[in-house]
């Protein structure tokens, strides 16, 4: 996982960096799953297992980042190469788990709670996931987009996954347009 990590690009510049990106994303994941819901949460998880983590990963950390530090890093990284080393994260996980010819792809929007801005008269947030049911894993999300609805992200993400045409997919009552299988997007089969 720390290779993956590793090649999601460094917002910060080249100076100054004390705490590695990789690292600092690790850490941060594992504070999560562990239940820290916020920049001091993942301070106070690094904190308090800071010996054993630096024990783990050869490090040399006298204490955690400031929650500041973690916040800015956090924010400043790119979203699509975040999501990309994910992906690839998935997929490895996805290979070597998967039983060939058994589950399949549920297809899924979901909007997300408090993204909805009255004052900027900006509508909810809304995503779309890949998620693969034999393996209970999460493949991929793509970002619907503000004047659209899901039938375009669920048709780009489908294409971006390159799933096999004997691939069983499961998607809403929405998705059920005539116009879907002659999508530019989606390989044809003859």
């Amino acid at each position: 996982m720390l290779d993956l990590l590793a090649e999601i690009p460094d917002p910060r510049r080249a100076e100054g960096k004390r705490y590695k990106l990789p690292h600092v994303l690790l850490f941060s994941i594992l504070a999560l799953v562990t239940g820290g819901n916020s920049y001091r949460g993942i301070v106070t998880f690094i904190d308090v297992h800071r010996h054993r983590l630096n024990a783990a990963f050869g490090l040399r950390w006298r204490r955690a980042p400031s929650h500041t530090a973690v916040r800015a890093i956090l924010q400043g990284l790119d979203p699509a190469g975040v999501e990309a080393a994910f992906r690839r994260h998935a997929a490895l996980l996805q290979a070597a788990r998967a039983i060939p010819g058994q589950g399949s792809i549920a297809l899924d929007g979901k909007t997300l709670r408090g993204s909805f801005d009255a004052f900027h008269d900006r509508a909810a947030a809304q995503m779309l996931s890949a998620f693969a049911t034999d393996t209970a894993l999460v493949l991929a999300h793509v970002d619907v987009a503000e004047k659209s609805n899901e039938i375009p992200a669920a048709q780009a993400l489908l294409a971006e996954l390159g799933l096999a045409n004997s691939a069983l997919v499961t998607l809403d009552a929405l998705h059920c347009q005539k116009n879907i299988l002659r999508s530019p997007l989606l390989p044809t089969s003859h």
